[in-house]
């Protein structure tokens, strides 16, 4: 199984129109393109789905090294506002990686390379594995 197959089973994310993009040990990237469902009252797009698309990096990211990772801390800074048509990109990096833990930053930026939001994390290595390889 692919990686993108695995996370195709986010279906959160999925439905959502997020798309992973690039994963490799300690690094993912995914993409949204912005639509108007994703937009709260403010005709912005809400803090929700720029959470799940860093959500969705962190968690290709983490999972990499072949054991399932879950999120046990996240945090996210809203820096700018995107809109319908905007294309976001969230870039996952891992920060540091132990034994059972993993910490990761996760930038959020638009089409133009504008910063939108940065999110923290901190995952939980399980014993379980997971169901695809990447080198």
């Amino acid at each position: 199984m692919t990686p993108q197959a695995f996370f195709e089973n986010d279906r959160f994310a999925t439905e959502a129109g997020i798309e992973l993009v690039e994963i490799r040990s300690g690094y993912a990237r995914a993409r949204l393109r912005v639509e108007a469902r994703h937009l709260n009252a403010g005709k912005t797009t809400q803090g929700g789905a720029i959470f799940t698309l860093a959500d969705l990096a962190l968690a290709a990211a983490a999972n990499s090294h072949g054991t399932l990772a879950l999120s046990t801390t996240s945090n996210i800074t809203f820096l700018r506002a995107s809109r319908p048509g905007d294309v976001l990109t969230a870039e996952a990096r891992e920060r540091y990686v132990g034994r059972s833990t993993g910490c990761y930053q996760v930038d959020v930026v638009n089409q133009e390379d504008a910063l939108i939001a940065v999110f923290e994390a901190t995952v939980f290595r399980k014993d379980t594995p997971v169901p695809f390889r990447v080198d």
